[in-house]
C-alpha cells in the first residue's frame, strides 16, 4: 500500500484534486479567458478564504475594493513562492501567462458552492488591462 499520494494536472484549466471535509488543494494551469490581455470577469467567495502559490510562469493577482468588483483594482505581479492570500468577500481574478501554473488552497467545494462572478464592461477592462501591463 503507498503511503504518500501524488496528484498532478498537466492539462488548461482549474482542477482540484485533493478534497478533504474541510479545504481543497487544486491547481491552476493557463485557460481562456485568463490570459494576460483577455479577462472579462471576476469572481468572489463569500465563506473563505483564498490562498494562491505561483509555481512557475507568469501571472497577476488581481484584486477589487469595490463591492460589485468592477473598479479600483489592486494589481500585483505574483513572485514564485510567495503565499498571496485574498480575503473572504473580496471580488479577484488571475491574469496570466500560458507557462504560469498556481496552487490554491481554500474550503473544499468552493468551486461547487461558493463562487459568484460578475462581467467586466469594456470601459473598466480597459483601465485594469492597462494596470495589468504596467505590473508585468
Amino acid at each position: 500500500m503507498k503511503i504518500i499520494k501524488e496528484y498532478k494536472h498537466t492539462g488548461t484549466g482549474y482542477n482540484p484534486y485533493l478534497i478533504t471535509g474541510q479545504w481543497q488543494v487544486a491547481k491552476l494551469n493557463w485557460l481562456d479567458g485568463h490570459s494576460l490581455d483577455q479577462m472579462d470577469n471576476m469572481e468572489v467567495h463569500r465563506k473563505t478564504d483564498e490562498v494562491f502559490i505561483l509555481l512557475c510562469g507568469t501571472a497577476v493577482l488581481i484584486a477589487s475594493s469595490q463591492s460589485d468588483g468592477k473598479g479600483l483594482f489592486e494589481v500585483i505581479k505574483m513572485e514564485l513562492g510567495i503565499i498571496y492570500n485574498i480575503p473572504e468577500g473580496v471580488w479577484h481574478n488571475i491574469a496570466m501567462e500560458p507557462d504560469a501554473q498556481i496552487i490554491i488552497v481554500e474550503n473544499s467545494n468552493t468551486h461547487l458552492n461558493d463562487v459568484e462572478y460578475t462581467s467586466l464592461d469594456n470601459d473598466i477592462y480597459c483601465g485594469l488591462k492597462q494596470q495589468i501591463n504596467e505590473t508585468v
